[in-house]
Parts: structure tokens; C-alpha cells; sequence
């Protein structure tokens, strides 16, 4: 994703703050792995299945009004300590 538009509200969550235009950019990557993965709890009717997955995630935020950007660290730097690539089931679609 690039040039998102989304509101920074620095002084969130606090009501009727002032909001600013902001910019996000991002790239993330999953790569599965061949171990399985499940999650179902048929109490809250939801269920994962699918596949674990390496996780690397790039980011950046620009505010202009602010004179404010940030730049995460580069990709080749990231991991995440957990991923998944599936499908899910919630709601009135799960079928036990």
C-alpha cells in the first residue's frame, strides 16, 4: 500500500482533539511454512485454519501539517515472532 490516506490524531484517545491528514505506506510479506495450524473455539464460533508464515513489514507515516515522518527500519531487518496464512470462520458462517 501506498500514500493511504488516514487522520493522525495525536491526542487520541482523548474526545474532540484536534485531527491531522496524514499518509501511511506500507509493504508487508507472509511466506507459509509447511507447518499446519487450527484454531477453533466453537463457544465464541471461531476458527483459523491454515498455515504458519514468516512475517516482514516495512512502514512509513508522513504528516504535513505537523512537519512530521517516520520511517520504520527496512525490511530485511524485520521478522514478526508469529504469522499465519488460512481462512477463517466467525459468526453465523461458522459450522461446527
Amino acid at each position: 500500500m501506498r500514500d493511504v490516506p488516514v487522520v493522525d490524531q495525536p491526542r487520541w484517545p482523548a474526545y474532540d482533539t484536534p485531527t491531522h491528514p496524514a499518509r501511511l505506506s506500507f509493504r508487508i510479506v507472509w511466506m507459509a511454512t509447511d507447518e499446519p495450524v487450527e484454531y477453533d473455539d466453537p463457544r465464541k464460533q471461531f476458527r483459523v485454519q491454515g498455515w504458519r508464515a514468516t512475517t516482514q513489514l516495512e512502514a512509513s507515516v508522513e504528516v504535513p501539517s505537523l512537519d512530521f515522518s517516520w520511517r520504520s527500519d527496512p525490511m530485511s531487518t524485520s521478522s514478526a515472532g508469529f504469522g499465519l496464512i488460512g481462512e477463517e470462520a466467525n459468526g453465523r458462517y461458522y459450522q461446527p
